[in-house]
C-alpha cells in the first residue's frame, strides 16, 4: 500500500481515539462535572452532530482547496479542538469543543476515503478504505483503553491533552508522507451537490448507514455503565474489556474490508443480521461475566466490520449516477454514520433514563440493525430495477 495511506491511517488513529474514548470516561466526566450519565452520554451526540453537519457542508465548500493542504489544515483544527476540550471549565464549553472537533473529523474521513480509493487499483479500493479506517479500529484496541486509564488516574482533561498530542503526530505524518500533488476530483456545482440527494439508491444507502450505527452506538455509548452495573465488573477492569472489544473491532474491520471488495451490499446485509443476533443474545449474557465478555467480543467484531462495505457501496453508487459528486456522497455517508451515532446515543440516554433502564439497550440496538438489514434489501431491489 502507498505510504500516503499510512499517513491517513495515523491521522485516523488520533481522530478515532477522541471520538470513542468518551465512552470509557462517561462515569469520570459525569462525576467531575456533576451531570448525569445520560447527559455525559450526549457528549457522543454533540461530537457526532459536528461531524454530521461539517462533513457534507465543509466538504462541498473546501472542494477547490488542494487535498494535501486541506488534510493538514484539518489536523490543525483537530489539535485545536482537543486542546479546547482539555481546557474546558465546564459541560457547555466541553460540548462546544466536541462539536468543533467533529467538524475536522467529518471532512477528513470524507476526503480521505476518496483519496485512499484513488491511490490503488480498482480491485483493492475497499481494502484501501479499510486500511485508512483501520486507524479507527487501532484506536479502539489501544487508544480508547489507554485513554480510559489515563482519565481514571489523572482526570479526563489529561486524556484530551494526550489526544491533542496524537493529533500532532498525525499532522506530522501528513506533512511527511502525503504527496504534494494529489489530484482534486472534478468539483460539482452546488446544484449538482444538492441534486445528488434526489438519487433514491444513494438515499437508501445513507439510511442504511444511519440505522446501522444507531444500533451500534446505542449500546456502545453505555458499555462502561453496562459492564459495571449489570455485569458487575469493577471499574478498574473496564479498560481491559474495552481492549478486548477493540481487538475484535480490528479483526472485524480487516475481514469486512476483504469481504466488501466483491459484493459490498451482500456482505453488509449478512454482517447486519449477525450483529443484530449478537445484540439480542447480549441482552441475556450481560448478567454473567464470561458469557458477557465472549458475546461482547463477537459484537465488537461485527460492529465496525460494516464500515468498508458501507463506504464503498456509497462511493460506487455515486460514481454510477454523478462522478463529480463522489466526494459529497462520501461526506454524506460519514455524516450518516455520525447521525446514526448521535441518534443511537440519544436514544440510549432516553432508554437508560426510562423504566426499561440499561438492560434494554442491547435489544433496542438489535432492532435498529434489523431495520438496517431491511434497507439493504430495498437497495438490492433498486439495483435490479
Amino acid at each position: 500500500m502507498p505510504a500516503a495511506l499510512w499517513a491517513l491511517t495515523i491521522s485516523a488513529f488520533g481522530i478515532g481515539t477522541t471520538e470513542f474514548v468518551i465512552v470509557g470516561l462517561l462515569p469520570t466526566i459525569a462525576d467531575d462535572l456533576r451531570v448525569s450519565i445520560p447527559a455525559a452520554g450526549l457528549l457522543v451526540s454533540f461530537y457526532a452532530i459536528g461531524v454530521a453537519i461539517g462533513a457534507p457542508v465543509l466538504t462541498a465548500l473546501t472542494s477547490h482547496i488542494p487535498r494535501r493542504r486541506l488534510l493538514i489544515g484539518l489536523m490543525l483544527l483537530f489539535v485545536a479542538g482537543n486542546t479546547a476540550a482539555a481546557l474546558s471549565p465546564g459541560y457547555l464549553t466541553l460540548s462546544i469543543a466536541r462539536v468543533i472537533t467533529g467538524f475536522a473529523h467529518g471532512v477528513f474521513f470524507a476526503t480521505g476515503a476518496t483519496i485512499a480509493a484513488a491511490l490503488v487499483t480498482p480491485d483493492r479500493r475497499a481494502s484501501a478504505i479499510a486500511l485508512m479506517f483501520a486507524g479507527l479500529t487501532i484506536a479502539m484496541v489501544t487508544g480508547v483503553p489507554a485513554g480510559t486509564i489515563i482519565g481514571q488516574h489523572f482526570g479526563w482533561r489529561a486524556t484530551f491533552t494526550t489526544v491533542a498530542i496524537l493529533g500532532m503526530a498525525g499532522l506530522l505524518a501528513n506533512i511527511l508522507l502525503l504527496p504534494h500533488h494529489i489530484k482534486n476530483e472534478a468539483a460539482a456545482s452546488i446544484r449538482e451537490q444538492v441534486q445528488v440527494l434526489r438519487n433514491r439508491q444513494l438515499l437508501v444507502a445513507l439510511l442504511t448507514t444511519i440505522l446501522n450505527y444507531s444500533g451500534v452506538f446505542l449500546i456502545f455509548t453505555y458499555l462502561a455503565p453496562l459492564l459495571t452495573t449489570l455485569t458487575g465488573i469493577a471499574p478498574a477492569w473496564v479498560s481491559a474489556i474495552l481492549l478486548i472489544y477493540g481487538v475484535a473491532v480490528a479483526i472485524g474491520n480487516i475481514i469486512g474490508g476483504m469481504a466488501a471488495n466483491r459484493n459490498p451490499l451482500t456482505s453488509l446485509r449478512v454482517m447486519l443480521v449477525l450483529q443484530a443476533a449478537a445484540l439480542f443474545l447480549f441482552t441475556f449474557t450481560v448478567h454473567y461475566t464470561i458469557p458477557a465478555i465472549i458475546t461482547l467480543f463477537i459484537i465488537g467484531g461485527l460492529s465496525f466490520a460494516t464500515v468498508p462495505a458501507s463506504q464503498f457501496f456509497v462511493v460506487q453508487t455515486a460514481e454510477r449516477c454523478a462522478p463529480a459528486t463522489v466526494n459529497v456522497a462520501s461526506a454524506l455517508n460519514i455524516a450518516s454514520f455520525n447521525a446514526g451515532a448521535a441518534t443511537g446515543a440519544y436514544a440510549g440516554s432516553l432508554i437508560v433514563a426510562s423504566a426499561w433502564g440499561l438492560g434494554a439497550t442491547p435489544w433496542a440496538g438489535g432492532l435498529f440493525l434489523l431495520l438496517a438489514a431491511a434497507a439493504t434489501i430495498w437497495s438490492a431491489h433498486l439495483l435490479k430495477k
